[in-house]
């Protein structure tokens, strides 16, 4: 699946060192990106290839999911300055042929 955030910037926001991750946390941390991306389009977001926006929100999911991975305990809601986010690509944002 194309993405609009590629493994190397994840791994840069998430501040890890893509050298010293094991192939494991690569596979993981591509998981979240394309989980994130097929997040936000079933939010209803129109997702373009050169927009910051969208990329930030797909960074900010995946730094929520690593480190909230555990599936039993105390869930977090997703920061505000990601729902706005979410919220501004819904419905500002009109749907293209540049959408990924």
């Amino acid at each position: 699946m194309d993405t609009i955030v590629s493994l190397e910037e994840a791994v840069q926001y998430l501040r890890y060192e893509l050298d010293d991750m094991e192939d494991e946390q690569k596979q993981e941390i591509q998981a979240f990106i394309v989980a994130a991306h097929i997040y936000l389009k079933n939010s209803g977001c129109a997702l373009k290839v050169d927009d910051e926006m969208a990329k930030l929100a797909i960074k900010m999911l995946i730094v929520h999911w690593d480190e909230n991975r555990e599936p039993i305990g105390e869930t977090k809601k997703l920061a505000y300055g990601l729902q706005s986010i979410i919220i501004q690509l819904q419905y500002c944002y009109d749907e293209s042929s540049d959408t990924v």
